[in-house]
């Protein structure tokens, strides 16, 4: 049996290769990271900005429909991540070093990534330029938090040994839930 390019047989522990992008884009998604559509471009135009070339971003974003797509999709992406719960579910990472310094890398290339949508937008908030996405993202939100929080709890009692089949089940409609509110694959 083959797995990614590694063999079953040779050996029974995870590699990148054996990574599946579905899963784990869905997983940053349930955890209202939302990474896979925005982490790395805060590095990528502070490292623009500190070689005082920010202006071809700028310029990328005035003369680019595909730039400016991925700008606003990522500006979306962030508008619907929320930390607060994203902390939550790190919190249930046992090696607590590790969770805190993953979490604190997360935090810093979110707050740069928004700083620099913002200055590329020219936006004091994000999704300011798209008031009827930010009224529905800002009406569903209340709701996708409280499933999140009952999928949190849900979790640390399945994590607790239960087999109970109906904390299964909640698990699973929480994670329908929690979809179906962000309205992407997440």
């Amino acid at each position: 049996m083959k797995i990614g390019s590694r063999s079953a047989s040779r050996t029974n522990s995870p590699h990148i290769e054996d990574l599946r992008a579905i899963p784990w884009v869905f997983s940053w998604s349930q955890a209202r990271v939302m990474l896979p559509g925005w982490y790395g471009f805060g590095s990528a135009a502070a490292l623009l900005r500190e070689r005082e070339q920010d202006d071809r971003l700028s310029a990328l974003y005035a003369n680019s429909r595909f730039f400016r797509t991925i700008v606003s999709n990522m500006e979306m992406m962030l508008a619907k991540s929320n930390l607060e719960i994203a902390r939550l579910y790190a919190d249930l990472v046992s090696d607590r070093d590790l969770a805190n310094r993953i979490f604190a890398r997360l935090e810093e290339e979110w707050d740069a990534t928004r700083d620099a949508v913002l200055r590329l937008t020219g936006q004091k908030i994000l999704l300011e330029a798209n008031p009827v996405l930010a009224e529905s993202i800002r009406l569903r939100l209340p709701y996708i938090d409280a499933l999140n929080l009952l999928q949190l709890d849900l979790l640390r009692r399945r994590r607790g040994a239960s087999e109970d089949e109906e904390i299964l089940e909640g698990i699973h409609m929480s994670i329908n839930g929690v979809s179906a509110g962000l309205r992407n694959s997440g």
